[in-house]
C-alpha cells in the first residue's frame, strides 16, 4: 500500500512538473475606448470562457454607501436593453453554458463558459452588460432582498460569520478595507436609484474593464468579434483614486466581539501587512502554509494533535491590492483551555519562526503545496481566464501567470524568518476575543 501511495505521488509530481513547464501563451491589446483585452487560444477542449473583470470593489464605495460593488454583482444579471429581465441565466443554460460572478474589496468579475461555438453569444452578453444594463427600481428592490437573504445565511446566522468583519473593523482605521464586501444593509436601503445608476456609469465602463477570452478560439476571428461588440461602447470618464494610507499599528490593540451564533469562544490575532504586489506578501503566504496548512503543520500538530488544547487553529494571509491582513485564530478544545493560554502557545511558535530557520524538509513541503495549488488553479479555461484577468487588473502584470511561481521559489528560509520578525510582532497586532453573546451584551467593544 505504501509503495502504491509513493508511486502515485511520483506520478502526480511528474504531472505537475510537465504542466509547470508549459507556459500559458496569451495576447493582449487595448481598444480605442480603453478596454483591455487578453486572449488565450487553447484547443484541448471545445469550450470557451468569456470574462470581464471590472476594477471596482468594496474599497471604491462612498462612505455611508457600503455594499454597492457586491450589490452590482447581483444587479447586473437583471437584464439589459436586449435581454429581458430574468432571462440571463435561462439564455446561458439553454445554450449549454454556465455563468457566475464574484466580488472582492478590489474588483468584480463576471464570466460565462460556453461550448466554443457559442463564443459570439458570450461576447454579446458581456457587451450588453457593459453597454446598457437596465437599472430600475424593480431590479434594485428585487436584488436588495436577495442580498439581505445572502447576508442572513452567510453572515448573520452562521457561527463565526462575523469574524472577518470584527477583524477588519479593528485593524483598519482610515482605509475602506475597514468595511466588509457585503456592506451594511442600512446603506443599501437608504440609497436612491440615481446613486445606483451613477455607480454603474462611473465604474462599468470599457476603460475600467479587462475582457478575457480563453479556450477553443481563432484569435483573429475573435478580435473581429470583440471590435464588433465592444468597440463602439463609449469610453467613460477617467477614474481618479485617492491613495488612502492606513497608519501602522504600533501598540497592541485589544477588542472583543460577541456572536449570538456560537457556544465556543475564539481568539484571533490580526496584523497589518503589505500589498499583494509586495514580495513580502508571497513570503507571508508561505509562512501561513508552514504554520497551519494540513495536519502536519506546526500549529495544528501542537495545539490540536499533541496538546489537545484547540478544536481548530489556522493562519492565513489575506492578500489585497492596497494592504494585506495576516490572521491567526484558534478555538479552544474545552472550557479548561483559556484564550490567553492559546495566545501564549501561538506566540511561542511565532517567536520560533522569528528566530530560527525552518527545516529544509518543511521548506520543500511548502513549495510543493504552492506548486500544486498553482497548477490546480489553472487546469480549466475559466481558471486560466480568471488568473489572466487578476494578474493584469490587480498586479498590473499579466505575465505573472508564468512568473508567479518563480517569485515563490525565490523566497528563502531566511526570508520567512525575516517577514515573521518584521510583521508578526505583538505591538503590531489586534488581539481579538470572539465570544458567545448574552442578551445584555453589545455586539463589539474595544478595550
Amino acid at each position: 500500500m505504501k509503495q502504491l501511495k509513493f508511486l502515485l505521488t511520483l506520478i502526480l509530481l511528474a504531472q505537475i512538473q510537465v504542466l509547470m513547464a508549459q507556459k500559458i501563451a496569451y495576447e493582449e491589446f487595448d481598444l480605442p475606448n480603453g478596454l483591455h483585452v487578453i486572449l488565450h487560444e487553447d484547443h484541448t477542449a471545445p469550450v470557451v470562457s468569456v470574462g470581464v473583470m471590472y476594477h471596482v470593489g468594496a474599497k471604491d464605495e462612498e462612505p455611508g454607501r457600503t455594499g454597492f460593488a457586491h450589490f452590482f454583482e447581483h444587479l447586473l444579471f437583471e437584464g439589459t436593453k436586449n435581454i429581458p429581465r430574468g432571462k440571463w441565466f435561462e439564455i446561458v443554460s439553454s445554450h449549454g453554458g454556465q455563468n457566475n460572478a464574484n466580488t472582492t474589496d478590489d474588483r468584480t468579475y463576471y464570466y460565462e463558459v460556453f461550448p466554443s461555438n457559442n463564443l459570439k453569444l458570450g461576447l454579446w452578453m458581456e457587451a450588453e452588460r457593459m453597454r446598457h444594463a437596465v437599472i430600475n427600481q424593480i431590479g434594485v428592490d428585487t436584488q436588495n432582498e436577495v442580498v439581505k437573504e445572502e447576508k442572513r445565511l452567510r453572515y448573520d446566522n452562521q457561527p463565526y460569520g462575523h469574524f472577518l468583519e470584527a477583524i477588519k473593523d479593528n485593524v483598519f482605521t482610515k482605509h475602506p478595507y475597514k468595511h466588509t464586501t457585503i456592506g451594511k444593509m442600512a446603506d443599501l436601503d437608504a440609497a436612491k436609484l440615481d446613486e445606483f445608476i451613477a455607480f454603474y456609469k462611473k465604474y462599468y465602463v470599457p476603460n475600467n474593464a479587462t475582457l478575457v477570452v480563453a479556450g477553443d478560439i481563432d484569435k483573429e476571428q475573435t478580435k473581429k468579434l470583440i471590435k464588433k461588440y465592444f468597440g463602439s461602447i463609449p469610453r467613460g470618464a477617467d477614474i481618479k483614486r485617492q491613495k488612502i494610507i492606513e497608519p501602522p499599528i504600533t501598540q497592541e490593540r485589544h477588542a472583543v466581539y460577541y456572536d449570538k451564533n456560537i457556544q465556543k469562544p475564539a481568539v484571533m490575532q490580526a496584523y497589518l501587512t503589505p500589498s499583494m504586489k509586495d514580495r513580502d506578501a508571497y513570503a507571508l503566504d508561505m509562512l501561513s502554509t508552514y504554520l497551519s496548512d494540513g495536519k502536519s503543520s506546526v500549529l495544528y500538530k501542537k495545539l490540536v494533535d499533541d496538546k489537545k488544547k484547540a478544536l481548530m487553529v489556522g493562519a492565513f494571509n489575506i492578500s489585497q491590492e492596497d494592504y494585506g491582513t495576516y490572521v491567526i485564530f484558534a478555538i479552544p478544545m474545552n472550557d479548561n483551555v483559556s484564550l490567553d493560554d492559546l495566545t501564549k502557545e501561538i506566540d511561542e511558535e511565532i517567536a520560533k519562526v522569528q528566530t530560527q530557520l525552518i527545516s529544509e524538509e518543511d521548506y520543500q513541503k511548502i513549495l510543493n503545496k504552492i506548486e500544486n495549488d498553482f497548477v490546480n488553479s489553472n487546469t480549466t479555461m475559466q481558471g486560466i481566464a480568471n488568473s489572466l484577468a487578476r494578474y493584469h487588473v490587480l498586479y498590473g502584470n499579466t505575465e505573472l501567470i508564468n512568473k508567479d511561481l518563480d517569485i515563490y521559489k525565490s523566497i528563502t528560509r531566511e526570508d520567512l524568518r525575516r517577514v515573521a520578525k518584521k510583521y508578526l510582532n505583538q505591538n503590531q497586532r489586534v488581539l481579538l476575543k470572539y465570544l458567545p453573546k448574552k442578551d445584555d451584551q453589545s455586539k463589539s467593544e474595544n478595550q
